[in-house]
């Protein structure tokens, strides 16, 4: 098995435990916990039209976490090779986890979206992978086919 496709086949949904009561609902995310590394950095992502697309990169050394805490967003991942998915993210306690080396696309976002990540690496402009063809090449380099 190559590698890359082993990471397309690490993309899951996370579902994280509501807790809460007559109050409100609260969701907790624990890092080695709920997601399976340690956080280093969050940001957000909100006031993004329909038709924007955000993400649009790979990357060598990031792992994520999304959770669309408010509205809705669609993810779009791809492995280089060919296989893609789409995820929908439309629920506050419900992720998706993005490892390494992996194309992503956030798009399709609701006019009231909140798009949470959590990555496992502070930023590093270097460790991005911007161009699509780029990421192929790096992909078969990975698989040993170069």
């Amino acid at each position: 098995m190559n590698v890359h496709m082993h990471n397309m086949n690490k993309v899951r949904m996370l579902e994280f435990p509501q807790r809460g009561d007559q109050r409100g609902h609260l969701v907790v995310v624990e890092g080695n916990q709920d997601i399976p590394f340690e956080i280093k950095r969050v940001f957000y992502i909100y006031g993004s039209d329909a038709e924007v697309v955000r993400g649009q990169h790979a990357n060598r050394l990031t792992e994520f976490v999304l959770i669309n805490v408010a509205g809705r967003s669609k993810v779009r991942v791809a492995d280089g090779e060919g296989n893609e998915a789409i995820y929908c993210l439309n629920r506050p306690h419900t992720g998706i986890y993005l490892p390494t080396m992996i194309w992503k696309d956030m798009y399709d976002f609701s006019e009231d979206s909140v798009l949470l990540v959590l990555a496992s690496e502070h930023y590093d402009a270097s460790e991005y992978i911007r161009n699509y063809e780029e990421f192929e090449k790096e992909i078969k380099t990975l698989n040993g086919e170069v």
